[in-house]
């Protein structure tokens, strides 16, 4: 006869897959989760200008995405030591594997893989024992962090816009021709530059000094 906990099994989707080195046997949470996050942020430098009440900002780089999730896992129906069929096998995704030097790529998958990375951190809780003490039951949280190799993120980004007007911080040692460079992909434009802010002498750049970017004309 079918138990509730088996029954609840049989539906689960949600499962962790061993993405590199592949493994085609999933790693199942036994519960679907009630509820994931999934969260991303920038990180910005501040640039303080003298006689400014705020610094400005100028954007550093991305960070990575990360998801976090609570699940149970349960052997209450075979009574089998939920240490051995499900957290054993979760928590050799914190160990490095020996081909990889590193922890393995891994995915969590529900309806779709939601987040393809490394598994930051995992806490367990034991809450079900048998008369022995043996853990029928265990409350997981755990959280991963997105991987996405430089040259699939480079092939994605287009890093430069000449068609759109934008602002530019000057740092300490940028030149015109530098800033063109950065900013239009081509040194050529620094007159550009200097004739959108009124620059006579191009060797005159102050660092913390606000350019204006003009949009370039086809």
């Amino acid at each position: 006869m079918m138990t509730p906990i088996g029954a609840a099994a049989q539906a689960v989707r949600a499962h962790l897959q061993i993405v590199r080195p592949a493994d085609p046997a999933p790693i199942p949470l036994h519960f679907n989760p009630a509820e994931y996050q999934v969260s991303k942020a920038n990180i910005f430098a501040e640039i303080p200008i003298p006689g400014l009440e705020t610094p400005l900002i100028q954007y550093v780089r991305g960070d990575s995405e990360k998801l976090s999730l609570e699940a149970l896992v349960d052997t209450s129906d075979t009574l089998a030591d939920v240490r051995v069929t499900y957290v054993q096998k979760l928590r050799g995704l914190l160990s490095i594997n020996a081909k990889e030097h590193a922890p393995p790529l891994v995915a969590f998958v529900w309806d779709r893989p939601v987040l393809t990375g490394v598994l930051e951190n995992l806490a367990v809780t034991y809450v079900l024992f048998t008369p022995d003490g043996i853990p029928l039951r265990a409350k997981l949280t755990m959280s991963l962090r997105e991987y996405r190799p430089a040259a699939a993120q480079a092939a994605q980004t287009q890093l430069q816009s000449p068609n759109v007007e934008k602002s530019f911080v000057v740092r300490r040692g940028d030149t015109l021709a530098s800033i063109s460079q950065a900013l239009y992909r081509s040194p050529a434009n620094w007159r550009e530059l200097a004739a959108a802010n009124g620059i006579i002498d191009p060797r005159r750049l102050r660092p913390g000094q606000v350019l204006t970017a003009p949009r370039l004309t086809q």
